[in-house]
C-alpha cells in the first residue's frame, strides 16, 4: 500500500491522460477483491466519465498548403493578382491586399479552433448518441456505461466550478473497467468537418479504436453506434437460459456464423465441436432475443437443421421446415449450441 501511495502522488501532477491510466494501474494493484469483481462483471463496461480528446495535425491547413504544386499555387496567386488589379487596385497595392485578405483567414480560423471546447463538445456528444443508440434499441442489460466515482453534490461542485471530473482516491476506483480518450483533427476540404479516432482500453489489457468523419455536432453518433455494435452484440461463445437450461452458444468453426450449401456439412461441422445444430425451436427463441441480448436473428435466408433440412423464416406456408431439395445451391447459414453439461460422444464427427 505504501507503493501505491507513493504512485498516487507521483501521478498527481502528471497529465491528464497520463493519470487516468495512472488510476488504471493503481486499480490493478489492489488486486484481490477487484479482480474478482472484474471477472464477475466482465462482460460490461464501465468507463471514466472523462474522455480527454487530444487535438492532430489540421489536415484543412495540411492540405491547403500541399494539396497543390508549387507552380498550381503560383498561378493561383497571379490569377488573384489580375483580379484586384482589373478591380481597380494599383499594382503596387496588390500584392499587400493579398497578404491583409490571407491573415484574416488565418485569424478566423485561429478564433475558431481557440479554447479547449471541442474536447467538451466530442465528449458530450458521444455520450448523448450512445445514450440514444441503446434507447433505440433497448437492449436488456447495458454493457456500455459510465461510471460515477464521486457523490452527487461533490459532482455539482466541480461542475458549478466549471471544472471536468479529474483525480480520485484508488479505493474509488473498484468500479473502474474502462477508459476512452481520442485524437480529433480538422478535415481535409475545409468545410467545417473533423476527423475523430477515439481509443477504449479495458482493465485486461484489451484495446479498442473506432473512426469517424463528420461535422463535430454529429460526427460522435457514427462512432457511439459502432462502440454499441462492438460490446452489445453476441459475443461468442455466450450462454442463455432456455426452457430452463443453459444454452451455450459456440459460433461455427473459424468464424461467427458458418455459411455452407448443406445441412450435411453443418451438421458435421457442429459435430466436430461436440456441439449440434440448433432446434427450429430455438432458432426462434435466440432470434426473438436479438443480437443485442444474447441471440442470434434469424428472421431471413435460410439456417441449417438436421436430417437434411433446413429452416426458411420467409417462406412459413405451409411450414417454415422445409427440405434441402426444394432449393438449389443454397446459401445456408448456420452456428452450433449444446447445453451446458450435456453428454458429448467420441464416435461423432463424421461426414
Amino acid at each position: 500500500m505504501d507503493i501505491l501511495k507513493s504512485f498516487m502522488n507521483f501521478m498527481a501532477g502528471r497529465p491528464l491522460r497520463l493519470r487516468i491510466v495512472g488510476l488504471v494501474f493503481c486499480e490493478m494493484l489492489l488486486g484481490g477483491q477487484a479482480l474478482a469483481d472484474q471477472t464477475h462483471s466482465a462482460a460490461q463496461l464501465a468507463l471514466w466519465p472523462t474522455i480527454p480528446f487530444v487535438r492532430g495535425q489540421d489536415l484543412c491547413q495540411y492540405q491547403d498548403a500541399y494539396g497543390r504544386t508549387r507552380v498550381q499555387q503560383s498561378s493561383d496567386m497571379a490569377r488573384l493578382l489580375g483580379d484586384l488589379i482589373r478591380a481597380g487596385a494599383e499594382p503596387q497595392q496588390a500584392p499587400e491586399l493579398l497578404q491583409t485578405l490571407d491573415s484574416l483567414i488565418d485569424q478566423g480560423r485561429q478564433r475558431a479552433t481557440s479554447g479547449f471546447g471541442m474536447d467538451v463538445l466530442l465528449e458530450g456528444s458521444f455520450k448523448a448518441a450512445l445514450d440514444r443508440v441503446y434507447e433505440q434499441h433497448h437492449p436488456q442489460v447495458r454493457k456500455v456505461s459510465f461510471f460515477n466515482p464521486t457523490a452527487l453534490n461533490d459532482l455539482v461542485r466541480v461542475l458549478r466550478s466549471q471544472q471536468r471530473q479529474g483525480s480520485l482516491e484508488a479505493n474509488q476506483l473498484r468500479g473502474l473497467t474502462g477508459v476512452a480518450w481520442g485524437t480529433y483533427s480538422f478535415s481535409p476540404g475545409c468545410k467545417g468537418d473533423v476527423l475523430v479516432t477515439l481509443h477504449l482500453e479495458t482493465q485486461p489489457g484489451q484495446t479498442y479504436n473506432y473512426q469517424a468523419r463528420g461535422m463535430p455536432e454529429s460526427v460522435m453518433g457514427q462512432i457511439a453506434y459502432q462502440v454499441f455494435s462492438q460490446f452489445q452484440k453476441t459475443h461468442f461463445p455466450s450462454q442463455v437460459t432456455h426452457l430452463g437450461k443453459t444454452l451455450e452458444l459456440l459460433g461455427a468453426p473459424g468464424n461467427v456464423l458458418g455459411l455452407t450449401n448443406s445441412p450435411r456439412k453443418a451438421q458435421y461441422a457442429c459435430e466436430c465441436m461436440q456441439a449440434r445444430l440448433p432446434t427450429v425451436g430455438e432458432y426462434i427463441y435466440l432470434s426473438e432475443l436479438g443480437n443485442w441480448n444474447g441471440g442470434v436473428s434469424s428472421d431471413k435466408g435460410l439456417w441449417a437443421l438436421s436430417q437434411e433440412r433446413v429452416m426458411a423464416p420467409e417462406m412459413p406456408n405451409p411450414s417454415m421446415v422445409r427440405s434441402i431439395k426444394e432449393f438449389q445451391s443454397p446459401e445456408i447459414r448456420y452456428f452450433c449450441v449444446r447445453h451446458v453439461g450435456e453428454k458429448t460422444t467420441t464416435n461423432q464427427c463424421t461426414p
